[in-house]
């Protein structure tokens, strides 16, 4: 992985200069970001429904018994929107758009329709990459946002409903607000759209240097989520190291 980390910045790099064309691309763009966005929300809803429920479960009877129970909101709520919220929803989009952004790109590959878009004179990074990667990069902090929300609704209902708890939703999101600020969601925001531009690089360039054929697409989607994952949780620390200064 770590011998292609120049490949992917030069193929980030490429993608970047060619922002301008962006427009021209724009319907490629709203396809992708439909695919990304839309069909993810029912999965980013049942998965952060049940981290925030989790948090709030492991966390709750424990400052209950030492009398902090104001502080449940607070714990779960910042938890969720400093670090679960963009790691997990990074990690899900990965393994379900990074792995179809490089079987997509790879089969086009293998099969010569990028040699074929160069003899029309039509720029794969324009057509293929530049459409993608500005599609996971509106999507994934949007449904970090929404990942948010969902989390903290989660915690607030077990940590009503459990009798160890038995924490209100007032006095829940009262806890919240008071350690939760807008700094912190901008965090967990920021961070998401990092890793968007992570898996999206990684996975297409992946897709971009399959060889080999079935097997070959096979082990670049492999790959492209492996590596995307790896990225992710190596940035999440440096990006986290950053945003505490």
């Amino acid at each position: 992985m770590f011998q292609n980390i120049g490949e992917i910045a030069l193929l980030f790099w490429r993608t970047l200069c060619a922002l301008p064309f962006a427009w021209r691309q724009r319907q490629k763009v709203y396809d992708q970001f439909f695919e990304i966005g839309n069909a993810s929300l029912l999965m980013v809803c049942v998965l952060s429904f049940f981290i925030g429920a989790v948090i709030a479960l492991q966390t709750g009877p424990v400052l209950v018994e030492r009398s902090l129970a104001s502080a449940v909101g607070g714990i779960v709520g910042i938890s969720i929107a400093k670090e679960l919220a963009p790691v997990m929803m990074a990690i899900l989009i990965a393994g379900r758009i990074g792995s179809a952004m490089a079987a997509e790109i790879g089969s086009m590959r293998v099969y010569q329709e990028i040699d074929a878009l160069r003899t029309m004179n039509i720029n794969p990074i324009h057509y293929l990459v530049l459409p993608r990667m500005l599609a996971i990069a509106i999507a994934l902090p949007l449904l970090v946002v929404f990942a948010i929300v969902v989390g903290w609704f989660g915690g607030a209902c077990i940590a009503e409903a459990n009798n160890r708890i038995g924490v209100p939703f007032q006095a829940f999101f009262s806890g919240l607000r008071d350690i939760v600020d807008l700094k912190d969601v901008a965090n967990g925001v920021f961070k998401s759209f990092c890793f968007a531009l992570i898996i999206g690089s990684v996975s297409c360039h992946q897709g971009l240097a399959t060889i080999g054929g079935p097997r070959g697409i096979g082990r670049s989607v492999t790959k492209a989520v492996v590596n995307s994952i790896v990225l992710i949780v190596i940035f999440d620390y440096i990006l986290t190291r950053f945003l505490l200064k």
